[in-house]
């Protein structure tokens, strides 16, 4: 195990900017997710920790060593590809033992640890069977596997989950988070889906346009997102944005309709434009508040989403309460001022008291 501290890093292709100093610490034991769109830098940030990318400007250490200029081979990192990059022509066993036989490693040895890691991730039965003769889940568990015995520093991920369906998906989330519960080794983990992010990291990297926007733990990014686009990215269904003026002690949103209450925490000045926002589930059906005239109704059986219009400003709410109304009703609505947010009309950045 080892840290992983990444210093002022850049990435250039040619003349164009794909990472524009990234800074991020990770600690010895801990599960990373680097999260964002694609083309946010994500990846290319994971394949240069790798060192399958070279490092245009900056630093990466791993357990204290710079291996800016060290082979992949010689990083003590094990990296689980998207497409699990197995050889169809070896067995699961095989497969497994595969960068251990490379190394010379003794056949008592190769043996000893495939059958460990074959029993960690419960496919002692396919040691014998071709990756053809798997699922999509079991392949990515040999891939795993082929991991775990070469007993690395650092694990890195790169959307591994993703060619999976969407129960397997969940199933696998579980299964890496309790690998890793397990070996205590850092991880790395590279995904475009935020929910993987949040269920599975002790610390998210929010990344967009190759800059860092935002780290913390998950519920520090959905409680108190730095600025829109962490509120924006981070939570589904996302958080409702509105922009608009603060005025009179409310936010008057754009287009009209009826001013919506203000954070008690906002450090907005009269007539400032500025973007609020409140999550579907901070929305509460009131008796009197502000009408919403529902566009479409969504039950999904643990809750209602409810889209609809407030003056002309798009709006969802997802409750828990069996919502009678239908499209083309008007309910009436407030969300929880304690658990809305406000940032800056034109930097994006949160408004609201650190």
């Amino acid at each position: 195990m080892a840290t992983v501290d990444i210093r002022d890093v850049r990435k250039n292709f040619g003349s164009t900017a794909i990472l524009h100093g990234v800074d991020v610490d990770i600690a010895d034991g801990e599960f990373v997710v680097l999260v964002g769109p694609s083309g946010c830098g994500k990846s290319t940030l994971l394949r240069m920790i790798a060192g399958l990318e070279n490092i245009s400007g900056g630093q990466v250490s791993i357990g204290g060593r710079v291996v800016n200029d060290v082979p992949p081979k010689d990083r003590d990192i094990a990296m689980v590809f998207q497409n699990y990059a197995l050889y169809p022509h070896m067995t699961v066993r095989d497969n497994m033992a595969f960068s251990m036989k490379l190394a010379k490693a003794p056949a008592e040895v190769m043996d000893s640890e495939v059958k460990r890691a074959a029993r960690i991730l419960g496919l002692e039965a396919l040691l014998d069977r071709y990756p053809r003769q798997l699922s999509g889940g079991q392949r990515q568990r040999v891939a795993m596997g082929r991991a775990i015995v070469r007993h690395p520093q650092v694990f890195l991920f790169d959307e591994p989950l993703s060619n999976l369906d969407a129960k397997l998906r969940v199933q696998m989330r579980a299964e890496i988070k309790d690998l890793h519960q397990r070996l205590k080794t850092t991880t790395i983990y590279v995904t475009h889906d935020q929910i993987e992010a949040m269920t599975m990291a002790d610390k998210i990297v929010v990344m967009h346009g190759g800059h860092v926007e935002q780290i913390g733990a998950p519920l520090e990014l959905y409680d108190r997102p730095a600025n829109v686009f962490v509120a924006g990215f981070i939570g589904s269904p996302a958080m409702n944005l509105l922009p608009g003026v603060v005025t009179g002690g409310a936010f008057q949103p754009d287009g009209g309709g009826q001013a919506w209450p203000l954070p008690p925490d906002a450090r907005a000045t009269e007539g400032q434009r500025a973007t609020y926002g409140f999550r579907p589930e901070h929305l509460s059906l009131v008796a009197e508040g502000i009408p919403l005239v529902v566009t479409l109704i969504e039950p999904t059986g643990s809750e209602t989403q409810v889209s609809g219009k407030a003056g002309s400003v798009a709006v969802t709410g997802a409750f828990r309460e069996r919502i009678t109304a239908r499209v083309g009703e008007t309910i009436h609505v407030l969300p929880d001022p304690a658990l809305a947010h406000l940032f800056h009309g034109e930097t994006g950045h949160r408004l609201n008291a650190a």
